[in-house]
């Protein structure tokens, strides 16, 4: 299925990105035409609204005998969870807040409307601690609400993906203490439900990192890579992970960081 999609969209001019098989541009009236897909979920850019009438015309011909394309216009749609939101001139809103809503939820702890929590994670997040391992129905779900919580943060709330990316270390083997702290992450979202991603540009060809490192703050005494890239506001993708060597000081994990974010 790929490669025939693929061989089409060459066909009419689109070149496929060498690092993201799932995107690829092409140029039209002077300006470059986007496509990103999920299997058969679609979304096409491009400056003119002609050529994506164009292109969805495209599709009907190419893929209408196997079914009506379906297309949706407009400048706030729902594409793969996410609602973007072109509404506001040069911003774009992530909206993710029906998926945090079912997330906090749908827990079997039920959470108050008083039930909220400052930041995602407390003081001691990095701690394994001793306490008792989780039966396996709470296991599971440990498990189930962190992979959740991993969804959400890389698309629209990365102020949750350091504490996440701690708690995807522990979901093997997850105790009363990892449980804990699933229930704060999930009392912040309670009380930030409504916050959006919102992402805007001043130059497309300056990309901007920021890295920081937390030294040897993991059980086994690894360091943990935090960074974060923007064009202008907005994180467009984050980085929140555990160093996978060693480093003999703050400086060399430093080192080790920055390599972390560059590739």
């Amino acid at each position: 299925w790929y490669q025939k999609w693929r061989g089409d969209l060459e066909a009419v001019g689109f070149i496929f990105n060498p690092y993201e098989p799932c995107v690829a541009n092409r140029q039209v009236e002077g300006s470059q035409h986007t496509i990103v897909f999920h299997v058969d979920d679609v979304k096409s850019s491009h400056v003119k609204h002609s050529v994506n009438v164009k292109f969805a015309e495209w599709l009907q011909h190419k893929y209408g005998q196997h079914g009506e394309v379906k297309v949706h216009w407009g400048p706030k749609y729902d594409y793969l969870g996410m609602v973007f939101d072109y509404t506001e001139k040069g911003v774009l809103k992530v909206d993710m807040t029906k998926y945090v809503e079912d997330m906090v939820d749908d827990f079997p702890v039920k959470l108050k409307k008083t039930d909220i929590a400052s930041t995602p994670a407390p003081d001691d997040l990095f701690s394994a601690g001793q306490s008792k391992k989780l039966d396996q129905e709470r296991k599971e779900t440990f498990h189930t609400w962190v992979a959740k919580g991993l969804f959400v943060s890389k698309r629209a709330r990365p102020d949750i993906h350091p504490a996440i990316a701690v708690l995807c270390t522990r979901v093997r083997d997850p105790n009363e203490a990892d449980w804990l702290k699933l229930i704060r992450l999930l009392k912040y979202l309670n009380g930030t439900r409504k916050d959006v991603l919102r992402l805007s540009a001043d130059d497309l060809s300056v990309i901007k990192w920021s890295v920081d490192v937390a030294f040897a703050v993991h059980p086994d005494f690894k360091s943990h890579t935090g960074g974060i890239m923007l064009f202008k506001r907005g994180t467009i993708q984050v980085i929140s992970s555990k160093q996978k060597l060693n480093t003999r000081s703050s400086t060399e994990a430093e080192l080790v960081g920055a390599d972390d974010a560059i590739t």
